[in-house]
């Protein structure tokens, strides 16, 4: 598939559509990272997130599984996470969901894409490691001028 000029890899990826097949990937894979990647595939920052995922997950596969989230097939989840830009990228090892300290307020999610292939790779591999030595929050070894910055907005209902 080619959108703008660029060839899109997103189908090489596996696709969650429904709340049952989330739940059931956060249970099964196990001793590896589960990437879920939230997001739609129409748009063009996933698009290019898609690309470097559909790029490293062979090279990972021993490390990590991958899979695409449609943000309005599960909004379930989409709320649970506080889904409010996409691509949100969410890391889970053996069912317990893997905090990132990016340098930001939220540590649960990486808002954005990454810049490069190699920025992902660290990011597993540093996601795998900590989880292996039973970790549930690790330090981004991604250099912080790569991290896309937002402004947060919490609101106290």
């Amino acid at each position: 598939m080619v959108f703008s000029g660029r060839i899109v890899m997103s189908f090489l990826l596996p696709k969650l559509n429904r709340k049952k097949e989330v739940d059931e990937a956060i249970k099964s894979v196990a001793e590896k990272v589960l990437v879920l990647r939230f997001g739609r595939d129409d748009d063009l920052v996933c698009l290019q997130l898609d690309n470097i995922l559909a790029k490293t997950a062979h090279s990972l596969s021993k490390m990590a599984t991958v899979y695409l989230v449609d943000v309005c097939k599960v909004p379930v989840y989409t709320q649970y996470f506080d889904i409010s830009y996409i691509p949100s990228t969410v890391f889970f090892f053996n069912g317990q969901h893997m905090k990132v300290d990016y340098g930001s307020p939220d540590h649960t999610k990486f808002i954005g894409s990454f810049k490069t292939k190699q920025d992902f790779i660290d990011l597993i591999e540093v996601i795998y490691r900590g989880a292996m030595r039973g970790k549930l929050i690790v330090r981004s070894p991604i250099d912080p001028k790569n991290i896309p910055k937002y402004d947060l907005l919490y609101q106290d209902i």
